[in-house]
This record gives structure tokens, C-alpha cells and sequence, in this order.
């Protein structure tokens, strides 16, 4: 069987695209310049307007690229799972499920000797930890269909848990855990779980899904750790009077 030749401006949008996956992931959004995408896919900007217009169509091609097949996977996934269940899934479960596809997805560039180039893992993280307006709006339209269908497992999960609460509780894992992926120091923080001994993604993020887990679960706050905090603020203040207070006599 012949392989099929891929094409000059397949190739090129090709470059395009993986050039801004990698700034991207190492930058963020609104920091990654288009003259930066076009030096590092080695192609002039009249590419980026042949092929896709500009940065935000640019980006958003990539996002769908990337995202859509991962979604996918999840529905199918968190659906598969229900119906093997006997009752609701647990957190630790639709945690999982949440991330499990991305480990399916997970590459890395070849030429790139620390394996960060194009980290589906790290992608994925920034994705979901970019402040930038541009992701922020994207996550929202694209995202909100996935995040409802997950977000009304959670509620079966933890029937006793406020909804407004439980949606808190979400964004904070979602946020808590994509941080960490989305940071350079992830290879660290392996080998800092595994006490040197090599760990791969896969066992850092079973090790994140169960802290987070824990977190989601937790009971609301009690009175007394309101108390403990209220304590230890006002702790904070007579330090700043006690320092403050040889200043004020000073300029008497």
C-alpha cells in the first residue's frame, strides 16, 4: 500500500499549528506573539492569513483539533462506566474518567530532549489554568455541554452537597490539578512523588486525582475553623500595630 503524500500547505498549516501548541503551552495565550509562531514553524505571516486569518482563528483551530477528540472520548468514557455500575460513580472515579483520555493522548516531541515540546498533559493544563479572556470564552462555549454532563455525576456522587458549593468545589480541583500539569516543574514533582524512582504522568495524576478528591469531599467548613482563621488574623494585626507603634512615637 502507497502512502498518501502529504501536501505543501497540509505540511505548513501543520508547522503552524504545532509551533503555537508549543508557545502556547510554555507561554500562554496572550503572551505568544505571531511573528514567535511564524519563526518557529519557519513560514511568513502571509501563511497564518492564507490559512487561517489570524492569531485567534490560528488558535482556535488547534484547540479544536486537540480538545474535541478528548471530549468525545470522556462522554463515552464517564457513559460506558455508569453503565457498569451499580449506583452512582464515586469522585475518585469521575475524576478519572475526566482524565483518563488524556494519558490515551499523550505525545511528545521527539526533538525535544526533556519531552516537553508537546505534551498533550501539559496542553491540557494550560488550557485550563490560562486567564487570558480568548481561552476563558472558548472553555465556556465549547466546554459547557462536557462540564454539565460531569458536573450532574458529581451531584448523584455527593447528593448532600449544595450545588452552588459543588460547583466551586469543581472549578478548584479542575483549576488545583491543571495547574500542576501545566507547569514546567511536573517532571520534578514526579520524581519528588516517586523518591527519585522514575513515575510516569499516569502515576502523578493518580496521585493528584486522589488529593483533589479528598478536597471535593471534605465536609463544608466548621465553626471552628472559621475561629482558628479569625485567630490567627487577628494575630496578624497585633503584629503590624506592635511594629507600627515605635514608628508612631517616633513622629511625635
Amino acid at each position: 500500500m502507497v502512502a498518501k503524500k502529504v501536501s505543501a500547505p497540509n505540511i505548513t498549516k501543520t508547522r503552524l499549528l504545532d509551533a503555537t501548541e508549543a508557545l502556547f503551552i510554555k507561554y500562554g495565550y496572550d503572551a505568544v506573539l505571531l511573528r514567535q509562531i511564524t519563526e518557529r514553524a519557519q513560514v511568513n505571516l502571509a501563511a497564518v492569513n492564507y490559512h487561517f486569518g489570524d492569531k485567534d482563528s490560528l488558535m482556535q483551530t488547534l484547540l479544536k483539533q486537540r480538545l474535541e477528540p478528548l471530549n468525545e472520548q470522556r462522554l463515552e468514557l464517564l457513559a460506558r462506566c455508569e453503565a457498569e455500575s451499580d449506583g452512582p460513580l464515586d469522585c475518585d472515579t469521575l475524576l478519572g474518567v475526566l482524565f483518563a483520555p488524556a494519558m490515551g493522548l499523550e505525545r511528545s516531541d521527539p526533538a525535544s530532549a526533556s519531552g516537553e515540546g508537546r505534551s498533550f498533559i501539559r496542553f491540557l493544563g494550560r488550557v485550563y489554568s490560562d486567564t487570558s479572556p480568548f481561552i476563558q470564552e472558548y472553555l465556556k462555549v465549547h466546554y459547557q455541554p462536557v462540564f454539565q454532563r460531569f458536573f450532574e455525576a458529581f451531584a448523584l456522587a455527593l447528593p448532600d452537597l449544595p450545588r452552588n458549593e459543588l460547583g466551586v468545589r469543581l472549578q478548584f480541583a479542575l483549576k488545583a490539578i491543571s495547574g500542576v500539569m501545566a507547569g514546567t516543574e511536573l517532571r520534578l514533582l514526579m520524581n519528588s512523588m516517586s523518591l527519585g524512582r522514575p513515575a510516569t504522568d499516569a502515576e502523578v495524576m493518580a496521585k493528584l486525582i486522589t488529593l483533589v478528591s479528598a478536597a471535593i469531599r471534605v465536609p463544608q467548613q466548621s465553626p471552628e475553623a472559621e475561629h482558628a482563621l479569625a485567630k490567627v488574623l487577628d494575630t496578624q494585626r497585633a503584629i503590624r500595630e506592635q511594629a507600627a507603634a515605635p514608628a508612631a512615637k517616633a513622629s511625635r
